[in-house]
């Protein structure tokens, strides 16, 4: 199975999509009466469909792939990337209708780049359509949010998340037992992405035991957990972090945030107040660019810092 599992079983339309009726039937209806937006806001938790949502509106509009452009803005944040919208919004679409923009993290774009967003925005052509998804929308200036029309996702409930699972594993051919699925479900937390990556990870495995285990080794809170135990020691192990570090296998950022929650409580409490100011500054930078170096980074100035 070469594939992702959350990428080859990715919605393709509005029925497909888990766990958000109220997002889905209000789209519907502007779908029907021909009036989606053309500036969207689609808010809600990492994995819970923002930007499948936004490419099955770009089919509905009938944009074509050399009309379509998709950014991360966690990666290309600057001005320059308003500048280059700035520069082609105004053009003709080449082999369709519309031209879409979707933007993925929308919060990460740096301040300036949105002041000059709302250039664009004010000014949209009728062929112009841009799909703006963020998991932090509090980040947004508010004359952008004002400018928007906002799909508000919500985390996938329970027993959607637990059909997806239980779903997807029958059409692989390998239904996995409801204490799998339980624990994929508890992991994820709402994310059907996070669930699918972690049913992706275990589903080759022989025995529901090895299943369990290997879900357990990825449950991002035990393992930061773990991480800040060993942080706060007094001589904390580099080999124990490493071994730590290494059973990370999805983004490191929601680890990041883990830990400075830890650190924020035990600063704010009766524990080592210094080493947890120096667990906040050596974490404090987010892991978009650097991804798992970034982690190693933040941990390494804590055992080798002093």
């Amino acid at each position: 199975m070469t594939d992702e599992l959350y990428k080859k079983h990715r919605p393709s339309n509005f029925k497909q999509v888990v766990g958000q009726p109220d997002a889905v039937r209000m789209l519907v209806e502007m779908g029907k009466n021909k009036n989606i937006p053309h500036v969207l806001l689609l808010t809600g938790g990492s994995g819970t469909g923002k930007t499948t949502i936004a490419r099955i509106l770009r089919d509905k509009l009938k944009c074509s792939n050399a009309d379509y452009t998709e950014l991360n803005a966690a990666k290309d944040r600057g001005i320059e990337i308003v500048r280059d919208i700035d520069r082609t919004a105004g053009l003709s679409p080449i082999a369709g209708p519309v031209r879409v923009w979707t933007i993925d993290e929308f919060h990460q774009v740096t301040s300036q780049a949105q002041e000059a967003f709302l250039k664009v925005l004010e000014d949209t052509p009728k062929h112009v359509y841009f799909f703006l998804c963020t998991t932090d929308p509090q980040k947004l200036k508010r004359t952008i949010i004002t400018r928007c029309t906002e799909i508000k996702l919500k985390n996938i409930a329970a027993s959607d998340m637990r059909r997806l699972v239980g779903g997807v594993a029958e059409d692989e051919g390998k239904p996995v037992t409801g204490d799998v699925q339980d624990k994929i479900v508890e992991i994820a937390e709402g994310s059907a992405r996070r669930a699918l990556v972690l049913l992706h990870q275990t589903i080759n495995l022989s025995s529901e035991d090895e299943q369990l285990d290997a879900l357990s080794k990825a449950d991002v809170k035990r393992v930061a957990f773990e991480l800040c135990q060993i942080l706060m020691k007094a001589k904390p192990s580099w080999k124990e972090i490493s071994s730590i570090i290494k059973s990370v296998e999805d983004e490191p950022e929601s680890i990041r945030w883990m830990v400075l929650g830890y650190a924020n409580k035990v600063a704010l409490g009766n524990g080592n107040t210094k080493r947890a100011i120096q667990i906040i500054e050596s974490f404090s930078e987010p892991y978009y660019n650097t991804k798992r170096a970034g982690l190693i980074h933040s941990c390494a100035l804590i055992v080798f810092g002093e």
